[in-house]
């Protein structure tokens, strides 16, 4: 794997942690913030062919 594909299963991952705690502490804008982020993670990696598998189930 490389960097870049690594890098954004990373992010993808972290966002993903980020949007469970925003929604487990009640914060609903910052659970929709994290969402658009997840969502645009997701469609760069779908554009760059990198499996989203392979980062932590979504949420």
């Amino acid at each position: 794997m490389d960097a870049f594909s690594a890098g954004l299963l990373q992010r993808i991952r972290a966002t993903q942690s980020d949007l469970r705690h925003a929604r487990e502490t009640g914060d609903d804008f910052l659970a929709e913030v994290e969402q658009a982020e997840l969502e645009d993670l997701q469609r760069l990696a779908a554009e760059h062919g990198v499996p989203v598998s392979a980062a932590a189930p979504a949420c």
